[in-house]
């Protein structure tokens, strides 16, 4: 039996603090999930072989995909679909009918879509740490598909943008509640994958909403306009409420409260990411641990970082299929060429993780490789006369390779990250950088500047660099740290459930690099 597979009983000095013991067949009584983690009554309160083998732990976590990712991956997919929905419509009549041609309303009201974003994430990701993950995700999935229909009644751009503003309300803490449940239920090596695994939806997404759009976008003589039916389809995809409640009834928010786990399943889901030193579930808000994540340079590093790789999501998100068509490609042609994009990306978001789940120790090397793509995409099409179709179709098509990057990175920051309450703060930060990122991104972009829009890819090819350079200080900054704590004696796996130590406060904690 290995190591690793083994929860540690021992106390090792006197000076340790308190901690629930977990011995032979005596348990203890009460469980403090005050100031301690939840997971800590399942160690607790079990009865049975507290060692597992490696075939028994692969299997429980087949199970824990089968059951998880196929709902994070649908919801992100569903929610990416809204996103993208804004730069299609705008060839089929949305930009005409709404007024949005003046000046940078266009662009405007992508951005303030993300400014929905910042105000509704933090009051989410409270919520979600307050009450179960899979209400609150569920309750936002069935408003936010009533939001989205609405659009449909918009008949001024003052009225698309309180419609956007809510909607980027409404979907903020999707993302930071799915880095979450992840950071809960798979060991730190495990988990950019598992990140990669629903992310990549936003590429492969792009794949089928063009087809869809291609076909509504033929309606002709209708009561409504093709881009009013897009969203009346969009609308109905992710509302009537079925998927909310599929939501409701089927995620697995944490191994602590998961349903259709036995006891034995339950427990060496809890006791494998021991070694994670994150804890697993908490719902209790401590103030000393927003405190912390406020003070961690690292935390600013990865926001920084989200922050200017987002910059490169604005011509991804708004203006692809506008670029496109700049090279002379008709309305419904320049939709369908957005569909290789979506292939070439959602597939870096999905090997990205996947390099990053085999190869240790390389995740910001992966997210600096991402970083490249996206830079000669911003040199190719801001420096390629227009004549060259095939040069600058392939900058478009290779732009959004930052989203492998930022894949890796958000499993990289909840790895990172310990102490529940810190997490829950620094996963919302993190999204608070990205909406930053996407209100600057379409911004840049001036009408002006159709069709080439050189000064924004100059601002998204400096913005690339940089991010790139921060990912390898980020890298530096934790092996210092690690080394620094291996030089001090601390053993690099110890047990951080018992006090919800955050990764700063609990000298056995090691930085994934």
């Amino acid at each position: 039996m290995s190591q690793e597979n083994k929860v540690d009983t021992d106390v090792k000095d006197d000076k340790e603090a308190p901690r629930v013991i977990v011995e032979d067949h005596v348990k203890a009584a009460t469980v403090d999930t005050i100031h301690g983690d939840e997971a800590m009554k399942v160690l607790a309160n079990y009865r049975g072989e507290e060692t597992w083998t490696e075939e028994e732990e692969k299997k429980l976590r087949r199970r824990i995909d089968f059951k998880l990712m196929p709902i994070l991956c649908i919801t992100y997919g569903l929610q990416f679909y809204d996103k993208a929905m804004l730069s299609q419509a705008a060839l089929f009549g949305l930009r005409s009918d709404l007024d949005l041609n003046v000046g940078d309303r266009y662009s405007f009201s992508s951005a303030i879509f993300y400014l929905g974003f910042i105000a509704g994430s933090y009051p989410a990701i409270v919520m979600a740490q307050r009450w179960p993950i899979e209400r609150v995700a569920a309750a936002i999935v069935i408003i936010w598909g009533g939001c989205l229909l609405a659009t449909i009644g918009c008949t001024t751009w003052k009225h698309l943008y309180v419609q956007r503003f809510f909607l980027g309300f409404l979907e903020s803490g999707i993302s930071p509640m799915f880095m979450m449940v992840v950071g809960g239920w798979y060991k730190k090596d495990e988990q950019a994958l598992r990140m990669g695994m629903w992310y990549c939806c936003t590429g492969y997404i792009s794949m089928v909403s063009p087809l869809i759009n291609y076909g509504l976008g033929h309606i002709k003589g209708g009561r409504l306009s093709s881009w009013q039916y897009m969203y009346l389809v969009a609308g109905l995809l992710t509302n009537t409420s079925i998927w909310g409640v599929c939501i409701f009834f089927f995620l697995p928010p944490d191994p602590v409260r998961a349903k259709g786990f036995n006891d034995r399943e339950r427990y060496i889901a809890v006791a494998r990411i021991r070694s994670n030193n994150t804890g697993v579930r908490n719902t209790h808000y401590k103030f000393d641990q927003v405190v912390d994540a406020l003070t961690d340079i690292k935390f600013w590093i990865m926001f920084a970082m989200a922050f200017l790789i987002m910059i490169a999501n604005g011509p991804v998100a708004t203006f692809s299929p506008i670029i496109i068509a700049g090279f002379g490609y008709s309305t419904l042609n320049s939709l369908l060429l957005t569909m290789p994009a979506g292939a070439i990306i959602g597939t870096i978001e999905w090997v990205a993780p996947y390099i990053a789940y085999k190869v240790p120790n390389t995740r910001s090397y992966i997210v600096v490789v991402c970083q490249v793509g996206t830079i000669i995409a911003s040199l190719l099409l801001w420096l390629l006369p227009r004549s060259q179709k095939g040069g600058l179709l392939f900058g478009v098509f290779i732009l959004a390779s930052f989203g492998g990057g930022y894949a890796v990175q958000m499993g990289q920051q909840i790895a990172n990250t310990a102490g529940y309450t810190k997490r829950s703060v620094t996963s919302s930060g993190i999204f608070i950088g990205y909406c930053l990122g996407n209100i600057v991104g379409p911004l840049v972009f001036k009408p002006k500047d159709a069709p080439a829009y050189a000064p924004g890819f100059v601002v998204v090819l400096v913005t690339s660099i940089i991010a790139a350079v921060l990912a390898i200080l980020y890298r530096f900054l934790c092996v210092w740290e690690n080394k620094r704590r291996d030089a001090e004696g601390a053993e690099g796996f110890e047990h951080a459930y018992d006090d919800d130590l955050t990764d700063r406060k609990n000298p056995q904690f090691r930085y994934q690099l």
